[in-house]
Formats: structure tokens, C-alpha cells, sequence
């Protein structure tokens, strides 16, 4: 789906105030394809920023606040897309939580929070989609190069959530395949977003310029390649692709050690 193909799809995209869910639901709104969006209401994120890039772009787009660790939000966010737009035919799972804890010193609740959210969420998602969704349909999710290649210190719960998403995206595309519903994982390698840029769970701006020397393209990835990248996994020049997890790193995880 190229950005002056007309369309009438919509896509679900949870995440979507801010980094790759933003950025994805603009690449979505230049394509033609109407987008149900979703915001965590406790987070500092205006969705009225993304609303008001999708309609500069020409797109539609409804924002809702949900909580992905709870079925019921996330049902509602599905039912509202098909009562929005009439149908739904891609489902991107990229909400997250990302949050710094030695192992030694997390306790079950912080485990659990982002398990919760990280894991429980994409398969959520999914479900909620594959309710409304017919043949041709497409779900992508968002892992992580922590977990999904790398290991990360003090992000344990978080490395493990993201390492299993690609076996949650295999196990749905088995199981959607006989429907035409096809699902892939993305793995984004170090990307500027919000959450990379938060120095106290993640790296934050200095740690991600030190990381991006490391980098063979010589600089961290951005929001919208990820979003491209999504944006082709749904679209029909992917149809024979499915279960796949795709890694967007600028060559990190092939370099030669130096």
C-alpha cells in the first residue's frame, strides 16, 4: 500500500500518542487507512498531538484511552474501530511499559506490571482483533532488541516480556493462518522515542548518542523507519509473509566484534 493508493482500511494501533505508535498511525493516515489509536491516560503523551497529525495528513483517526492490561479496554478499543470505521483489518500491538529494576531487588508486583503489559497486552490485542477481523487481515508487534536478541541488566521482567513476543506472534500466525490473517514481530534495534530518551529507565539522550557510535550506520534508528517497516508488514506486498520476526537495527546485531 503505497501513500496515493485510496483505501478503506483500518488499523488498530495501540500506543499511538506518541514515539512508533504516532508515527505509525500518520504513516497509516498517508496511506488512506483509517486508524482506532489508543492512549495510556496516565501517561504525560497528549493524543491530541497524533489526532492532529493524522488529519494533516489527510487521515482519520479516533483516540481512546486504554489500559492493555485490562481485556475489557481493550475489547472496547476493537469494537470501537468497527463501529468507527465499519471494519478492521490490521491490529498493531505496540503499547509498552518500560521500567528499571535489579533482579535481586524486584519484587512479584514489578514482574508482574510489565509482563502484564509488555506480553499479556500484544496477545490481548490480538484476540480482541481477531474477533472482527476476516481474510487478509494482518497483526504486527513490537518487541524489542532487549529480550528479542540482547539481554539488558536491571530489565529483566522487560528482556523477558519482549523475547516473548516473537514466540506469541509465531504461535498466533499458526493458529490465523487457516483465516488468511497473517502476524509478524518487529524487533527495533536503539530508536529515539520517549521511552529511549527517559535516563532513568532507559538511556536517555546521552546514553543513546554513546550507544549510536556503536551503531554500523553511525546513528540510533527513528520512529517513522519502524512505522514504514510495520506500515509494509500489513500491507498486500507482504502477503506471503507470516510468523517472522523482523530486526530494524542499522546492522548492530551483524557487526563483527570489535
Amino acid at each position: 500500500m503505497t501513500p496515493d493508493t485510496p483505501s478503506n482500511k483500518v488499523a488498530l494501533v495501540t500506543g499511538a500518542a506518541s514515539g512508533i505508535g504516532q508515527a505509525l498511525a500518520v504513516a497509516y493516515a498517508q496511506a488512506g487507512i483509517a486508524v482506532a489509536g489508543s492512549y495510556y491516560p496516565r501517561d504525560p503523551h497528549d493524543p491530541g498531538q497524533t489526532l492532529e497529525l493524522v488529519e494533516r495528513a489527510g487521515g482519520r483517526c479516533v483516540m481512546e484511552a486504554v489500559d492493555v492490561g485490562d481485556a475489557e479496554q481493550v475489547e472496547h478499543l476493537a469494537r470501537v474501530a468497527v463501529d468507527r470505521f465499519g471494519r478492521l483489518d490490521f491490529a498493531v500491538a505496540n503499547a509498552g511499559l518500560l521500567r528499571q529494576a535489579a533482579l535481586t531487588e524486584m519484587s512479584d508486583a514489578q514482574w508482574l506490571e510489565v509482563i502484564n503489559i509488555d506480553l499479556g497486552g500484544v496477545m490481548r490485542t490480538f484476540r480482541a482483533s481477531a474477533r472482527h477481523m476476516a481474510a487478509g487481515g494482518a497483526m504486527v508487534a513490537v518487541s524489542s532488541i532487549a529480550g528479542g536478541v540482547y539481554g539488558w541488566e536491571q530489565h529483566a521482567h522487560y528482556a523477558a516480556a519482549k523475547a516473548g513476543v516473537p514466540g506469541l506472534c509465531r504461535a498466533v500466525a499458526m493458529e490465523l493462518a487457516p483465516r488468511g490473517i497473517r502476524c509478524n514481530a518487529v524487533i527495533p534495534g536503539l530508536i529515539e522515542t520517549p521511552q529511549s530518551l527517559d535516563p532513568v529507565n532507559s538511556l536517555g539522550p546521552e546514553g543513546l548518542a554513546q550507544a549510536a557510535r556503536g551503531i554500523p550506520l553511525g546513528r540510533v534508528g527513528q520512529a517513522r523507519e519502524i512505522a514504514a517497516l510495520i506500515r509494509f508488514l500489513t500491507s498486500e506486498e507482504a502477503s506471503y509473509i507470516t510468523g517472522q520476526s523482523i530486526i530494524a537495527d542499522g546492522g548492530l546485531t551483524v557487526r563483527w566484534p570489535s
